[in-house]
């Protein structure tokens, strides 16, 4: 007789839950019956502010980060070096590299990198925007920091080649071994990686 443990909208917090990066069927078990059981103040709390956040929260026009406001404080910052682009795959990226303090220039998120297994190309990374970008504005140095995985490299060379513009293009690399992930270095690894990189056109 296979009689079901949770009743269904215990499930239905579950299997939500499950849909998290690195959250598997124990661990959404463990918070669910966490969040329900011992805190449903904290359950209510997390639920309208996700709400909040998901009716609210929108990609900036420009670089493609999570903002509350049509362009983000960074792209609108008047303290920005604008002559700086540095192309990365995600928020977390930009997070990492803005903690460690030592970039002062401006961002593109690609939100992803190529890979037509998975279905997303160029179209899905917003490289029209880029594109756009680096035509408007005057730029000295783009900066490539994407990690060294089969599909990075796969974006990165894209990119290069998509940019017509006399621009220097450099990309990180001291302490980023291939298949890392840029997100996981700490912050002096970081730091060396751009202050090594080099020059792919």
């Amino acid at each position: 007789m296979n009689n079901q443990i949770f009743s269904p909208k215990i499930t239905a917090v579950i299997e939500s839950l499950r849909k998290l990066p690195t959250i598997g069927k124990k661990s959404s078990q463990r918070l669910a019956l966490y969040l329900l059981d011992k805190s449903p103040e904290t359950a209510i709390t997390i639920a309208n502010s996700l709400l909040d956040a998901a009716e609210n929260i929108k990609k900036c026009k420009h670089c493609q980060s999570l903002t509350e406001k049509d362009v983000c404080d960074i792209c609108s910052s008047q303290n920005r070096d604008e002559s700086k682009l540095c192309i990365i795959e995600s928020m977390l990226d930009l997070v990492a590299i803005e903690e460690a303090g030592f970039f002062k220039g401006k961002y593109f998120v690609l939100n992803g990198r190529i890979s037509p297994l998975d279905g997303i190309g160029p179209n899905e990374l917003k490289l029209d925007i880029l594109e756009q970008i680096i035509i408007n504005r005057e730029i000295s140095e783009i900066i490539l920091a994407i990690s060294p995985t089969v599909e990075g490299e796969t974006t990165a060379h894209f990119i290069s080649q998509m940019i017509a513009k006399d621009i220097k293009i450099s990309r990180i690399g001291f302490g980023v071994p291939f298949g890392g992930e840029l997100e996981y270095l700490d912050q002096q690894t970081l730091i060396h990686a751009f202050n090594a990189r080099t020059n792919i056109k």
